[in-house]
């Protein structure tokens, strides 16, 4: 593109050099910058520029650039306006996308610049307009229309503006009214209540009442009655006129003009293909609604300004005023543009527009131009990834056998195969109660019968807990960061164990590779810590390998360590620990690339070339946010995009999709129904196959499933999150009048839950990094274990071996915290109870120093022990149905000990306590503070969540 200095407005310098918006006005035909204060406020005789610049998370600027036309703005100044935003396009490096954009009909994406809405004022700044400052308040009707933005437009202070299909807000000098219409939707309601607020807000200094009025409310109704009064009593409303500004644009096939010497020629062809575009030229594809202009990389500036003259000619020869017009550059095309071909191959080659954008910026500086905007920015500085969830829960995981699933014993919950298919529960604390994670994990050579039905077995257990629990659908190879945290130390063998897959495997005579303990195997070492490890089982050959990884190789006898030359000290460490996992009796012999011993070589079956390049995750992108709708039996999917996205844009009936190209999740709202909900898996999976981004997205991304009321923290942190909007009652208008006449906030309409339980020990909430572990500390003298509290150390030093290697971190072992969740193991009960039984012992002995205090309360410790021993019967047959009762609250006055010394941790317990009651002896405030509720509170709990409690602070 040629460009001179002749061609580029001064005003325009150092424009997009920083995230954010930037706005101009044209006056006598130049931009103009306004300052930020006046940011959103438009007049209807003035034409604007606004320019937003969108820093990715790569360091690079996206730009999208917005003409708006005021309604009675000239035709010199809108054309203006056009020619200005092709030379801006210039000044950023020809690879923004531009928008003209219409008063009343402007695009969604505008729109979102400026939530809730913009509200144009009469005047102008040029052809004798004058900006009207507002003197004193003038009673106005607006209509609103719009879910996800607000289009505002005022209308004639009259009953006949009023109809039954759109929602009106009437803003008077002490109230303001919103008017629902009976046949608008609740969304829409909604968003009109964020525009009552700015209306407040703005006009009214946030001081003045609100009322909301419903279509078909009498006289009877106090502010239904004010509320007619202004209009002169109730009467009713005329039926809804069509105008020329509610006549919507039909879209049509795409139709392909070549625009040259300033007029657009069509092109007549069957199929709309990429390669109908020269690089040389310019082009319309006319789509009736949207009208996009492509310009080649090699088209001139002047080429660019005549093919923008020719699609406003196009428009308004075709009386189209209110279309969309969209300007793209070459190889900078939107997803819409490209959704509008039957063929477009993704060729689009960066590495060149980065070279054509860095010859622009010299050019520009050779001119004297500032071209910090044309340089790519300096890249975020990548971190550490973070988990975003409590790694410190309790983990049960099942293998799925046909339409049934087998729960595994803790030491096998991190050992999956490839050809099975797996269910995992994870609950957790999260910030004021314990948040639930339900999944499944598909193996890739998993059999279809097993991938469905441990999709349903996971929804039924889903639906079973109320639909609290989140649920991750993950496929091998595509695990999330979240799942590796979960699990911490994964291994993945070969072949499967379920009947369907050696069936499978038998009816298709196809050779079982199941890994065999005593065969020839290799495994690739990844992860980033001890606490997120994995052991990939792969194929037992030299070309299997990578100098970017560690592997472990073993046959029955002998095991060898093998570390690639581009592997860390930390890389071999992690070989080191997945080895005492993997093999941990076996010899050793650690192996560096290019010192390999002929043993090794031999054992995978000679030497051969190997790549030498790391296996690159997906990048998690900028997010996407989309509203869903599905009709299966229709197999009608709708997508809409909501630009610029909020909290406030989960509408508690609707269900979203937040693209994050590396994973995706479904978000379901409350007053979604059940037969809705259920769809929640099968949108999800639409959005897949559809790939809306058109980013070749995988169908095997991972994908969660998101109950509003219920999101993890991994979730949220995409959002500017107040956890109190999700907690409120009713529908997305309800809450949204309640937030208003709260004054902005959320009134608090349930209950506050319990604080969340520990784990191991640890407070509830998102906990620092340092703790995001259930792993102990490495000790010669005993293995390492996860999720243990200081009591149940104490008793595993009774069972466990100081001759097993313990450089590695089992799987989790946190079953021994929850009497009802995990298998029995099969060591010796008669050992581990008298451990028990010494261990307790040892809280009843008093020591020198407590003989010294006296004894409280006689008889306390009896009594308790009398009605546990009647209550004996009754809690066994209740716990065998699955239920407890609530222990009632003892009125016994008992002492008060610190809890310093009746914890089970205790260096100095008191004596002659009740072990099985150690609660009962902390006083008021040290209850409330240790176990996050009053007395009362907690022994209205069932018996077994009064243990959990108890557990998570050290009193069990």
């Amino acid at each position: 593109m040629g460009v001179s200095m002749r061609d580029l407005d001064p005003a325009l310098k150092g424009a997009g050099q920083k995230d954010g918006l930037e706005i101009w006005r044209i006056e006598n035909f130049n931009p103009v910058p306004i300052p930020q204060t006046s940011y959103g406020k438009f007049f209807t005789g003035d034409s604007y520029i606004i320019l937003k610049t969108t820093a990715s998370k790569s360091g690079a600027l996206r730009h999208d650039i917005h003409y708006w036309l005021g309604k009675d703005t000239s035709q010199d100044e809108a054309g203006a306006a056009a020619i200005k935003t092709v030379e801006l396009d210039a000044v950023l490096g020809g690879r923004a996308v531009q928008y003209r954009e219409v008063q009343g009909h402007e695009t969604e994406k505008f729109l979102s610049y400026f939530k809730p809405c913009i509200i144009p004022q009469e005047g102008g700044a040029a052809s004798g307009f004058k900006h009207v400052e507002a003197e004193e308040h003038q009673t106005r009707l607006f209509v609103c229309k719009g879910k996800h933005v607000v289009n505002v437009k005022e209308v004639s202070f009259a009953r006949s503006s009023l109809n039954h299909d759109d929602i009106f807000i009437l803003d008077t000098e002490s109230k303001i009214f919103q008017f629902n219409g009976s046949n608008s939707c609740i969304q829409e309601r909604a968003k009109a209540l964020e525009v009552v607020q700015y209306i407040k807000d703005t006009y009214h200094d946030g001081k003045c009442e609100v009322a909301s009025i419903e279509d078909g409310r009498m006289m009877a109704d106090k502010e239904a009655g004010e509320f007619w009064a202004l209009f002169g009593g109730f009467a009713p409303l005329p039926r809804k006129t069509v105008s020329d500004d509610d006549k919507t644009i039909d879209s049509h096939p795409p139709k392909l003009l070549c625009v040259e010497k300033g007029k657009a020629e069509p092109i007549e062809t069957d199929s709309l293909t990429k390669e109908l575009l020269d690089t040389n030229k310019c082009y319309i594809v006319d789509c009736g609604l949207e009208v996009f202009v492509w310009m080649g990389r090699n088209t001139s500036l002047d080429e660019r300004k005549s093919a923008s003259g020719a699609t406003d000619e196009l428009v308004s020869s075709t009386n189209r005023p209110k279309s969309q017009i969209i300007r793209v550059i070459e190889g900078f095309e939107t997803v819409m543009f490209r959704s509008k071909f039957d063929s477009w191959s993704q060729t689009a080659n960066v590495t060149m527009s980065e070279d054509g954008r860095g010859k622009v910026a010299a050019l520009l500086k050779r001119q004297g131009l500032d071209v910090k905007g044309l340089l790519k920015a300096d890249p975020v500085k990548e971190e550490e990834p973070q988990t975003y969830i409590d790694c410190t829960g309790h983990l049960q995981v099942w293998r799925v056998n046909g339409q049934e699933k087998n729960l595994l014993a803790a030491t096998d919950q991190s050992k999956f195969y490839s050809g099975d298919c797996y269910i995992f529960q994870y609950s957790y604390p999260g910030e004021d109660r314990e948040e639930h994670l339900i999944g499944t994990w598909i193996g890739n050579n998993s059999v279809e019968e097993e991938r469905a039905s441990a999709l349903l077995q996971a929804s039924k257990m889903v639906e079973l807990m109320k639909f609290i629990p989140s649920m991750a659908r993950i496929y091998e190879g595509s695990e999330t960061i979240q799942f590796h945290s979960i699990l911490q130390s994964l291994i993945v063998y070969k072949g499967g164990l379920s009947d369907a897959y050696k069936n499978y495997i038998a009816e298709k005579e196809i050779p079982d590779d199941t890994y065999k303990e005593d065969g020839v195997a290799l495994f690739r070492i990844q992860g980033s810590g001890p606490d997120n490890m994995q052991a990939i089982q792969v194929d037992p050959v030299a070309s299997s390998m990578n100098s970017s990884y560690c592997y472990i190789l073993h046959n029955d006898s002998m095991a060898f360590t093998w570390s690639g030359n581009l592997t860390t000290s930390d890389d071999q460490e992690l070989a080191d620990r997945m080895l005492d996992l993997i093999k941990p009796d076996l010899p050793c012999r650690p192996h560096k690339e290019g010192a390999e011993s002929e043993q090794f070589w031999e054992l995978l079956g000679g030497k051969t070339e190997y790549s030498g390049q790391k296996i690159v995750r997906e990048a998690e992108n900028d997010p996407h946010l989309f509203s869903c709708h599905y009709s299966e039996g229709k197999d009608q999917f709708l997508v809409k995009e909501i630009h610029n996205f909020s909290q406030d844009d989960l509408m508690t009936e609707d269900i979203f999709v937040l693209d994050c190209h590396s994973e995706i999740f479904v978000w379901v709202g409350q007053q979604v129904d059940l037969k809705k909900r259920m769809l929640a898996l099968p949108i999800g999976e639409k959005f897949l196959e559809r790939d809306f981004l058109l980013k070749t997205i995988s169908p095997f991304t991972p994908m969660y499933i998101v109950m509003e009321g219920s999101e993890p923290p991994f979730f949220t942190r995409f959002f500017k999150w107040d956890s109190a909007k999700p907690a409120m009652l009713g529908n997305s208008f309800q809450r949204k009048l309640a937030i208003l006449k709260n004054g902005g906030t959320p009134p608090l309409v349930k209950p506050k839950r319990r604080a969340s339980v520990s784990y191991g020990g640890r407070s509830g909430g998102l906990p620092e990094k340092s703790q995001r572990s259930r792993s102990m500390s490495v000790s010669p003298d005993r293995v390492r274990v996860r999720g243990r509290s200081p009591a149940f150390n104490a008793l595993a030093a009774n069972f466990e071996s100081s001759n097993v290697r313990n450089l590695s971190t089992p799987p989790p072992m946190i079953r021994k915290l929850y009497p009802k969740s995990g298998t029995p193991d099969s060591g010796s009960v008669a050992s581990k109870s008298s451990s028990i039984s010494h261990l307790t012992s040892t809280f009843e002995r008093p020591s020198a120093r407590d003989m010294l205090i006296p004894r409280s309360l006689k008889g306390s410790t009896d009594t308790f022990k009398l009605n546990r021993g009647a209550n004996t019967d009754n809690e066994n047959s209740t716990s065998s149905r699955g239920e407890s009762q609530p222990i009632q609250e003892d009125n016994e006055d008992l002492p008060v000990y610190p809890y310093e010394r009746v914890n089970t941790a205790s260096e100095d317990p008191m004596p002659d306590i009740d072990v099985t009651k150690r609660e009962a002896y902390l006083s008021p405030e040290e209850f409330n503070e240790r176990l996050g509720m009053t007395r009362s509170e907690f022994y209205k709990l069932p018996k077994w969540k009064q243990n959990k409690v108890k557990m998570a602070v050290q009193l069990f």
